[in-house]
Formats: C-alpha cells, sequence, structure tokens
C-alpha cells in the first residue's frame, strides 16, 4: 500500500517537492532556488528548463530522504506560481524564458485594455485587466518571438501557465486546472471554457491552450525510476493553501504570506462581483466549482528581502522581529512596498514605493518594523473589502513571514480578528496533495482532510479601537502620497 502523496510546489523563488503521509505531516522536503532575470527595469523572466530540472532533483531528493521507492508514493500533485507563462515545444522544450506573474513589460497594454474592455473583461473573467495576468503577456510573446505566432496558430507551439508545463514534462499531457485557468484573463468563470469573444479580441489562438479539467482528477502518468505514478491533483498556488487550510466553507478565508501576501475567501458556488477584488475559481471536484473572493498585494515577504539584500541592514528575514520588538510604536514611521505599483484594492500599476515620518532618530528598528506594519496594513486592506459580503471571524495563516509573532499579533490587532496559524504551514503544497490524493483515494474526501488540519497557535487583538483608527488612518495617507508617482516623475 502506498504511503505517500508527492507536492510538485513550484514558486516564485524556488522549485521544491515534498513528501506528505495520510496524516498530513511532511516527511521530506527539498528546495532549490531558481535564478531570477531582470533583462530591463520591471521585466522578470524565468528559465523554464532550469525550474524542471530543479524540480526532479528534489524529487529525488525527498524519496531519499524519506528512504522511500516510487511505488511508496501514491499520486502526485502540482500547485505552481500563478499567471507567469511558458511557451514549448512538442518535445517539451521552452522556446523562450518564461514571463513572470510580476513583469510589468505589457503594463500600458494592460492599461489601454482596462480602459477600452474592463467592464467585458471582468463580467467573463472575474478579473481586472492587469499586466499580472497571464493574457498580456502571451499577446507580448506573440508579438515578440519570431515565427512564434505561424507555429502557434498551426498548433505546433504549446503555451500555459506554469502548472501545464510541469503536468506536460511528466505526462505528455496539455492540460491546466481551472484555478489555473482562472488567472489568466483568458477563462470565462461563468461558461467554464476559454473565451471566443476575448481570444479574437487579443489574436490568441485556441489552439495553443491546454484543456481545461477538474483540480482533482488523474492527468495522465509521470514515470519515476520506470515506476508510473499518477499525476492527479493541479492548483494555483493560492488556491491551493485556501484547499490546504481546510477552507471548506463559504466564507472561510487565509493569507498566504509569500513574496507577496494572497488573501483568499471562499464563495462557495457563489461568483461575488466587486470593484476591487477579483472573482476566481477556487477548484473544480468532480465537475463542481466552488468559486472564491481574492485580493493580491503584489509585495510583502519581498520587502523583508529587500531590507536584507538590497539595504542590507539585516542578514535574515528572522532578526525583524526583534527589531520591531524593540520599539514601544512606529513612531510615526510608514512605508508603503510598492515597488511593482499596488495590487488590491488599488490597482495602481504607477504606485511606486515610500517611507515617510523619517526623523534623525529614525533607525533600521523602525524600518524592519514599518515594513512588518506595512504587510499587516495591506492585508487589512483586501479583508475589509470582503468583510462587506460575509463576516469575516478569523483569519487563517501560512508562508514564510507567518513564522513573525510580532507580525502575526499586529495583524490581529489591526484587523481587530483573530489570526490562526497551523500547525503545518506548507499549505500550499498541502493543498495541491490533498487534491491529487482526494483523486485516487488516498483521503476519502473534504471531511478526512479537515481532520487532518490542526492549528498550532491563534493570535487575538490586543489594540484599543481608538489606536486601531488612528494608526489605519495614518497607513491610508501614506499610500494616497505614494499612489501614482511613476507617472510623477515620468517613468517609463
Amino acid at each position: 500500500m502506498s504511503k505517500y502523496v508527492l507536492s510538485l510546489d513550484e514558486g516564485t523563488t524556488s522549485a521544491r517537492a515534498l513528501l506528505f503521509d495520510k496524516l498530513g505531516n511532511v516527511v521530506a522536503l527539498s528546495k532549490h532556488e531558481i535564478t531570477q532575470y531582470y533583462p530591463r527595469p520591471g521585466w522578470v523572466e524565468h528559465d523554464p528548463e532550469e525550474i524542471w530540472q530543479a524540480l526532479m532533483r528534489a524529487v529525488k531528493e525527498v524519496l531519499q530522504q524519506a528512504h522511500a521507492r516510487p511505488e511508496d508514493v501514491a499520486a502526485i500533485g502540482v500547485t505552481n506560481q500563478r499567471e507567469t507563462v511558458v511557451v514549448w515545444g512538442k518535445d517539451g522544450k521552452p522556446l523562450h524564458r518564461a514571463i513572470v506573474w510580476q513583469c510589468k513589460r505589457t503594463a500600458d497594454l494592460a492599461e489601454r485594455l482596462r480602459r477600452e474592455y474592463g467592464e467585458v473583461i471582468k463580467e467573463k473573467t472575474g478579473l481586472i485587466p492587469d499586466s499580472y495576468f497571464s493574457a498580456t503577456k502571451i499577446m507580448w510573446l506573440l508579438e515578440n518571438v519570431p515565427g512564434l505566432r505561424e507555429k502557434a496558430e498551426k498548433g505546433e507551439v504549446k503555451i500555459g501557465t506554469i502548472d501545464s508545463y510541469i503536468i506536460y514534462r511528466l505526462t505528455g499531457k496539455h492540460v491546466t486546472d481551472y484555478s489555473n485557468a482562472s488567472r489568466t484573463m483568458l477563462f470565462n468563470i461563468r461558461k467554464l471554457e476559454w473565451d471566443r469573444e476575448l481570444l479574437e479580441l487579443l489574436r490568441i489562438p485556441e489552439a495553443a491552450l491546454p484543456e481545461v479539467r477538474n483540480s482533482s482528477e488523474v492527468y495522465g502518468y509521470a514515470k519515476i525510476d520506470g515506476k508510473e505514478i499518477p499525476v492527479s491533483g493541479d492548483a494555483g498556488d493560492q488556491q491551493a493553501a485556501l484547499f490546504g487550510q481546510a477552507c471548506f466553507k463559504e466564507g472561510m478565508i487565509k493569507s498566504t504570506y509569500g513574496t507577496g501576501n494572497f488573501i483568499l475567501m471562499n464563495t462557495g458556488s457563489t461568483i461575488h462581483t466587486s470593484k476591487n477584488l477579483l472573482g476566481t475559481i477556487a477548484w473544480g471536484i468532480d465537475g463542481r466549482i466552488t468559486y472564491a473572493l481574492e485580493g493580491s498585494v503584489f509585495i510583502t515577504g519581498a520587502a523583508i528581502q529587500w531590507l536584507r539584500d538590497g539595504l542590507k541592514i539585516i542578514s535574515s528575514a528572522s532578526e525583524t522581529e526583534g527589531l520591531a520588538t524593540s520599539l514601544s510604536s512606529n513612531e510615526g514611521v510608514y512605508f508603503v512596498p510598492a515597488f511593482v505599483g499596488l495590487g488590491t484594492p488599488y490597482w495602481d500599476q504607477y504606485a511606486r514605493g515610500l517611507i515617510i515620518g523619517i526623523t534623525r532618530s529614525t533607525k533600521r528598528e523602525h524600518l524592519a518594523r514599518a515594513v512588518l506594519e506595512a504587510i499587516a496594513y495591506l492585508t487589512t486592506d483586501v479583508v475589509k473589502e470582503m468583510d462587506v459580503f460575509t463576516q469575516v471571524r478569523e483569519l487563517r495563516v501560512d508562508g514564510g513571514a507567518s513564522e513573525n509573532n510580532f507580525l502575526m499579533q499586529f495583524q490581529a490587532n489591526i484587523l481587530g480578528k483573530r489570526v490562526v496559524r497551523p500547525v503545518v504551514r506548507e499549505t500550499t503544497a498541502m493543498g495541491a496533495a490533498f487534491l491529487a490524493g482526494i483523486a485516487v483515494g488516498f483521503w476519502e474526501g473534504l471531511e478526512e482532510v479537515s481532520e487532518v488540519w490542526k492549528a498550532e497557535k491563534v493570535f487575538t487583538p490586543r489594540m484599543k479601537e481608538e489606536e486601531r483608527q488612528k494608526l489605519y488612518s495614518a497607513w491610508k495617507e501614506a499610500v494616497r502620497r505614494a499612489i501614482g508617482w511613476a507617472k510623477v516623475v515620468g517613468e517609463e
């Protein structure tokens, strides 16, 4: 009998493999960082072949760590950085570097689409036109890679998000799941199909796109050391984390603290419409679709990395907790991490980073605290938008920065709601594992998965309402001053 489910978690900064047992424990984990390419200011790329090789190394390493054989693995689940686009040939070899979700090369194109077709696109896809999503990246590739459009129209190349590239390399099948398709700005989340009108408008050939399938079903089989293993789970990283946090009931909400922060609320079978939030598909199981509301904060954990690698005022992310707690307050120092613009609820591609409130006595402690507080403020901005639809009772948290106790307590304070951190923080990989395992009977269903999830610590609000409102009002004023700065200085 198989003992484990293998999860392939391909993120923005690393490619990882994890083995989970039936109790949801991480039995083995292997991680390899991937190279970030910045060919021009605001452009971000990855090497798809490097990603593939890193994943394969990680798979071998977790099997070795667990002293496991391929036959001990019941299924493989895939989760991925969403919106990032890959183009490859039938042999699986990439034809261009992947254009990463953070890349701003198509900002002007996205802005034009928002002005001219924003309402149509929002109605069909649930998304607000932005260079963040896959569609404009695909358009750029078709226009700028010599011969690609002609090959795509003939069905000679494959275009898809990272999950579809990985599954293709594993199984030879060109497929994606509902959650990833819903992030492309090309998929009609009401009709559950690639939208012909949008494809024609954006001149993207459907022949190059993957078949859209359930998030939990067998797509094909991967051969590992000669053993065939079903690949049976697929979800974009944030939807996978929602699933891994066992947010199966309508109104349940999670926030993942990663490179950026992504806050998702389960809305059941209902598609909610909102000016600032994104309507998206959480997952599809047995043909039944669960929808979600999503808020996307582009830069959070990346701002902590900036303190380390850019300013070099810390040597590790964990230092920020001690620096922040050494102060009794922020002493009026605020930081808006708009390095690549602002996402929900501001949706300003031209906002830029801002530090305000600096005096002669400002030290690195103030900057560290301001960065952590900014992460909590930005998350609060999103949750407040969601609270309009369903009263939020608690926020389930995961991701690297959720380890920071100062941040989690400040999050509870400024949000005014309890924050719950699970025992197993690898919820993105766990969600992919759950989806894969359910498809092959490793777990019986959602009820069994809910029993696997356990809380490790609950942070309850300790701040008076008057103080909360004072701090939050100052934050909103700081954001107002960061809005549109790239236009002010004439940045291209």
